[in-house]
C-alpha cells in the first residue's frame, strides 16, 4: 500500500474514531490502573490518555475492527498530525516507559490487557524514543513477550498506539 493511500485511509479511521464521541459515554474500571471511556483509555497511574484501539481500527462500542497499520516513523509523524487536526491536539507516540506500562505480565496470549486494549495484536508497537545505546534503533514494546528492543531501524515498519497527557 503506498503512503499515501495509508493517510488517506487513516483520514477515514480517525473520522469514524472521532464520530464515537458522540455516543453516550460508558466507563469501565476493570483495574486499578485503566479507565476505559468509548475509543479512549485513561492511565490512573501515568496521567495519560491512550486511544483504545491501534492506529488503522476503529472503536465498534465493544472491540477494534479493521486492520491495525505498520508504519514507518517518518510515516507515523504524518499520521500524528492527522490525529491532532482531526482528533484535537496532543497526540503523540508513547514513551518507552508509558508503553511499558501497558505491558500484563500475567496475561496471555497478548501480553496487555485485553478489556481495556481489545483486539492488540501480540507483535511490536513502537515508542517515540531513540535508543540511547545504538542511536540508530527505535524502542519498541513487544506484547507477545512483554520485552523491550531496542533494535528496530526508524525505516521499518511497525504497529503503534497514540497517546497524550491529560
Amino acid at each position: 500500500m503506498s503512503v499515501f493511500a495509508t493517510l488517506i485511509g487513516l483520514l477515514f479511521v480517525f473520522s469514524q474514531t472521532a464520530k464515537s464521541e458522540l455516543r453516550v459515554d460508558k466507563t469501565i474500571i476493570k483495574s486499578g490502573k485503566f479507565m476505559a471511556r468509548e475509543h479512549l483509555v485513561i492511565d490512573l497511574q501515568n496521567g495519560v490518555e491512550w486511544m483504545r484501539c491501534s492506529v488503522g481500527q476503529v472503536w465498534n462500542g465493544s472491540g477494534c475492527e479493521g486492520e491495525a497499520l505498520k508504519l514507518s516513523q517518518e510515516d507515523v509523524s504524518k499520521a500524528i498530525v492527522i490525529a491532532n487536526d482531526q482528533l484535537g491536539p496532543g497526540w503523540r507516540l508513547p514513551t518507552r516507559v508509558e508503553l511499558e506500562g501497558l505491558v500484563c505480565k500475567k496475561c496471555a496470549p497478548v501480553k496487555i490487557e485485553l478489556d481495556s486494549f481489545p483486539d492488540t495484536l501480540a507483535e511490536p508497537y513502537w515508542t517515540g524514543e531513540v535508543n540511547g545505546f545504538a542511536p540508530r534503533h527505535i524502542w519498541t514494546v513487544n506484547f507477545m513477550t512483554g520485552h523491550t528492543y531496542g533494535r528496530f531501524f526508524p525505516t521499518q515498519e511497525v504497529l503503534f498506539r497514540l497517546v497524550r497527557d491529560r
